[in-house]
């Protein structure tokens, strides 16, 4: 997490000459220097209150005061983000459409066998604008006041401890499955139609425990009503004193991401004013600062990096669905 805030500093002096080619235009059609010319959509796949809609309109507000034109969020919420995905791939590549994708979208070319758009090649990478890590909380009345205990809790009742997901195929469904694996164990899989009404049974004693992003779970951690034993990053958070998961399951690591795509084929010239767009507004103080009230580091990855980052991400989260043996149509 600290290299890439050191990169994204670093990266202020690339922000500048992409932004010295834009205005000089070397090379650029008409449409590209012009641009943006018109309003900018950014297509969010869930409901609005969650945390990849929080981030797409923290970003859209900034990015609108730099483009100087007016950055707006269009809700399309659907299982697994699919909606979205859709309408951005088909959308015209011109830099006015664009998709605020998250970990989720890593898993679907393994997990679903029939798409009508393909990852892979329907999409340019923008930027990765923020990460925020995951934690594995559980009900206060769990016996389990670690990860070495709480998997010894699950080998000894296989298949008695349960977990909540967002619904089949979500993040926090295969985060713990690759837990699962990895730590050879059994547990049960409860389903849910979002975030909240599982946190909500999870409070309540119907579920047992989650792994969720920590910007969701950290205001229901402060009051006590779940309790934090592990973060799923590679590193230990300095707000959360709990060890990490790779402690005692040697190689776990899931970090939640959030990015901006646009449709293939928009112009690398116009995702390079998106990119410079994205850049100066996650270098305003206040932006920054809102994004880390709710547990989220600001990154700034540049398209290239944003690519690698996602196909490292696609290789790993394959191999865990393959295993899983989770499959949607």
């Amino acid at each position: 997490m600290q290299v890439r805030k050191q990169r994204f500093i670093a990266r202020s002096a690339t922000s500048t000459l992409l932004a010295a080619i834009t205005a000089c235009g070397l090379g650029m059609p008409v449409a590209a220097q012009q641009f943006p010319a018109k309003s900018i959509r950014i297509v969010v796949g869930y409901t609005a209150g969650g945390t990849a809609d929080l981030v797409s309109r923290l970003v859209a507000r900034s990015m609108s005061e730099k483009v100087g034109q007016q950055v707006y969020v269009d809700n399309r919420p659907s299982a697994g983000g699919l909606l979205a995905n859709e309408l951005v791939a088909n959308a015209a590549p011109d830099g006015y459409t664009l998709l605020l994708a998250n970990s989720s979208f890593a898993y679907l070319p393994s997990m679903y066998t029939k798409l009508i758009f393909d990852t892979r090649k329907d999409f340019v990478p923008v930027a990765l604008v923020a990460t925020t890590q995951n934690l594995l909380v559980v009900h206060p009345a769990v016996p389990a006041r670690n990860v070495h205990e709480l998997v010894a809790l699950a080998k000894r009742k296989r298949g008695a401890l349960n977990y909540a997901s967002a619904g089949t195929g979500s993040s926090n469904h295969l985060t713990v499955e690759m837990f699962d694996l990895m730590a050879n164990i059994k547990t049960t899989h409860v389903p849910y139609k979002g975030t909240g009404p599982a946190l909500v049974d999870l409070m309540g004693g119907q579920i047992d425990f989650v792994i969720n992003d920590l910007s969701s779970l950290i205001t229901y951690i402060n009051t006590g009503k779940l309790k934090a034993i592990a973060v799923a990053s590679s590193k230990r958070n300095a707000g959360v004193n709990v060890p990490t998961i790779a402690e005692t399951v040697p190689g776990y690591e899931a970090e939640a991401w959030y990015g901006l795509l646009a449709p293939a084929k928009t112009p690398p010239a116009i995702v390079s004013k998106l990119y410079d767009g994205v850049i100066k507004a996650l270098r305003t103080t206040d932006l920054r600062e809102r994004l880390k009230a709710t547990a989220l580091d600001t990154v700034g990855d540049t398209p290239q990096e944003f690519l690698s980052y996602m196909q490292r991400d696609i290789a790993k989260w394959t191999k865990v669905v393959k295993a899983a043996g989770v499959k949607l149509d």
